[in-house]
């Protein structure tokens, strides 16, 4: 239902598109998107057609276009638009033999001859065609889980294991510098902590808050707790992100993770995902961590960090 006047406020905007407040503002004012009035507290409000209009965009951007590339076309222009490249998808990636479960299939099989270049140009051509943040829940993620699985159960080797993990390192590192941040975007610090050294995980987690258009203050895996809190403080970082994938002693980590917890303040969320995040987070006080089990877990605690962040602050 729409707001007073068919407006509505950025709050609701983002929750509508799926864009977080801060790729809005940026949007707006780099490329006049939109043009939102004010209310009487001087707050944006967004019309329906706004609404629609961003919705579109979002769908054009995810499906690899550029944002300065489409925002010139009427909004009836980008519904076409839209429209075609979903058809385009459905034939490409979605098709007999090309959707995503396949693409994963296929990626094993270039882990398996241990072809590099191979695997690399089927991961690229797929975030290009996908977008983002269906690359990343439904493509990258799942590969990794399935490397994780062949290589414990003895059908892959840890030269196997270490290559699907570099390509994809590359693959990430690369997404994370093209979708670069404005200036004045919410840093989030990511990382592994004190014993952890699995990368993959957090650079998931990298390239999805990207994606969110937000700073990420990237510190790789295996840092002790001061350090991730220094960075947080210096970085003024609006949230931390912690991937937990393996866990020698619960009780360790859970003792790094009260730390982070305890040098931050309470309005800076910390949030832990990965494989080993339940056991820990189980070991630890209720209450003090965001559990984000998945990515798409992570994108969604992102979004109502922004949401609570006063829009005055960004206007």
């Amino acid at each position: 239902m729409s707001g007073p006047g068919g407006r509505h406020p950025i709050g609701v905007v983002a929750e509508r598109t799926g864009l977080t407040q801060e790729v809005l503002r940026v949007w707006e004012r780099r490329y006049g998107v939109v043009t939102p009035a004010r209310d009487a507290a001087g707050q944006r409000v967004y019309t329906d057609a706004d609404v629609e209009r961003l919705r579109l965009l979002r769908r054009a951007t995810h499906g690899g276009r550029s944002i300065g590339s489409v925002v010139g076309l009427s909004t009836v222009e980008l519904a076409r638009l839209v429209q075609e490249d979903d058809a385009a998808r459905a034939v490409e990636v979605a098709g007999p033999g090309a959707g995503l479960d396949e693409r994963v299939e296929a990626a094993l099989r270039h882990v398996r001859v241990l072809d590099a270049m191979a695997l690399e140009t089927l991961l690229r051509r797929a975030a290009a065609r996908v977008g983002a943040g269906v690359f990343l829940e439904e493509l990258a993620a799942p590969f990794m889980r399935r490397v994780g699985e062949e290589w414990h159960g003895g059908r892959l080797t840890p030269a196997h294991e270490h290559l699907a993990t570099s390509v994809l390192q590359r693959v990430l590192l690369g997404m994370v510098s093209a979708l670069s941040p404005s200036e004045d975007a919410a840093a989030l610090v990511v990382c592994t902590l004190s014993g952890d050294r699995h990368e993959v995980g957090v650079m998931l987690a990298a390239a999805t808050a990207a994606a969110e258009g937000w700073r990420v203050v990237y510190l790789g895996a295996d840092l002790p707790a001061r350090d991730v809190v220094t960075a947080a403080v210096t970085s003024d970082a609006e949230a931390v992100a912690v991937s937990i994938v393996f866990v020698e002693s619960v009780e360790t980590m859970a003792a790094e993770l009260r730390l982070v917890r305890g040098g931050l303040p309470l309005s800076v969320p910390v949030l832990v995902g990965g494989p080993g995040a339940e056991s820990v987070l189980a070991a630890s006080p209720a209450g003090e961590f965001v559990h984000v089990p998945r990515l798409a877990g992570l994108q969604a605690a992102l979004r109502r960090i922004w949401r609570d962040v006063p829009d005055a602050a960004h206007a």
